[in-house]
C-alpha cells in the first residue's frame, strides 16, 4: 500500500507518519509538507491512500484530492482537519474519511480497514491489451474507441516494446516505412498523440502511458496483457497461444515468429 501524507504543520505531519507505520509496518509512505512537491510525486507513483490537510497554503487540500482523482480514480483520501468546515468540500470528493486533529491512532485504525476503495479493487488492471489473434484494447470491460486507427496501432507497438520508451522517429519508421513525406508523417503523428492523450486522459487512464520529450513508454505493470502473462507464466498463463499474434499488423511478424519458438519449446 502506498499512503501519501500532506499537512504544513511538520509536528503534526511526523505524529501522522509515526501513527500510520504503527498501524501499517509494510506500507510505503510518502510525506510532504508542500502540496506541489507532493503533486509531482503522484504524478510518478500511483498512490492508494493519501491524508491531506485541507488548509493549504500553496494548494488548498480538496484541489489537491482533486487532482488526485483526476491521476487515480480510485485513490482513498482522508483528510485530516482542525474543525469542521471541510466535511461538504469533502463530501463533494467522495472522501474515504474526515478525521479531526489531533489524529487518534484507533481512528486511523478504523479509517484504513474501512476504505471506500478497497486495495484488492485497486489492485485490479482497468485496461486489458489482446494481442493473440486480432489487438484490441479494452478498458472495463469494452473495447477503446479512438478518432484515428492509427492511435490504436501506436498502442500496440507500446505494448509490443514492452516498457521500452519508443521514440517518434522509430513509431514513423514502423508504422508508414518509407511511405510519404516524413514532414507530413511526423505532423500526422502529433494528432495521433493527441487523439491518445485525448482518449485516455477521458477515460482517466494516463498512468498507462510514460511521456518524455519525443518518446512514449506503455507501463507494463499497469495493464493486463495476454502476452505478458504468457510470456511470464508458460503453461501456467490464464491465456493460450493459438498461433495468432497481432494479426493486423505486418510489423508484428518478427515477434510472432519468436513467440512461435517459444511455444514449440514448450511443447
Amino acid at each position: 500500500m502506498t499512503i501519501l501524507l500532506v499537512d504544513r504543520d511538520k509536528a503534526a505531519l511526523s505524529l501522522l507518519e509515526q501513527r500510520l507505520t504503527d498501524a501499517e509496518p509494510d506500507a510505503q509512505l510518502h510525506a510532504f509538507e508542500s502540496a506541489l512537491e507532493a503533486l509531482a510525486f503522484a504524478r510518478t507513483q500511483e498512490i492508494d491512500v493519501a491524508f491531506l490537510e485541507p488548509d493549504l497554503p500553496e494548494l488548498c487540500g480538496c484541489d489537491l484530492g482533486q487532482y488526485l482523482k483526476e491521476l487515480y480514480p480510485s485513490v482513498n483520501l482522508i483528510f485530516t482537519a482542525e474543525g469542521r468546515a471541510y466535511g461538504y468540500e469533502a463530501m463533494a470528493l467522495h472522501a474515504s474519511g474526515y478525521l479531526l486533529k489531533p489524529v487518534a491512532a484507533d481512528a486511523i485504525g478504523r479509517e484504513l480497514d474501512d476504505l471506500r476503495y478497497s486495495i484488492a479493487f485497486k489492485n485490479r488492471k482497468r485496461v486489458f491489451a489482446q494481442t493473440f489473434g486480432n489487438f484490441e484494447l479494452f478498458a472495463d470491460g469494452k473495447p477503446i474507441a479512438f478518432k484515428y486507427s492509427r492511435t490504436k496501432e501506436i498502442l500496440a507497438l507500446l505494448i509490443l516494446n514492452r516498457g521500452a520508451q519508443t521514440t517518434n522517429g522509430e513509431i514513423i519508421a514502423t508504422l508508414w516505412e518509407d511511405d510519404g513525406d516524413p514532414e507530413k508523417k511526423a505532423s500526422y503523428l502529433s494528432n495521433l498523440r493527441q487523439d491518445l492523450c485525448n482518449t485516455l486522459t477521458r477515460l482517466k487512464l494516463m498512468n498507462v502511458i510514460s511521456k518524455q520529450r519525443g518518446s512514449m513508454a506503455i507501463v507494463p505493470e499497469r495493464i493486463e496483457c495476454d502476452l505478458y502473462d504468457w510470456l511470464e507464466k508458460k503453461q501456467a498463463s490464464r491465456y493460450s497461444y493459438l498461433g495468432d499474434f497481432m494479426n493486423q499488423y505486418s510489423w508484428a511478424e518478427p515477434m510472432h515468429a519468436e513467440i512461435d519458438e517459444i511455444s514449440y519449446a514448450m511443447e
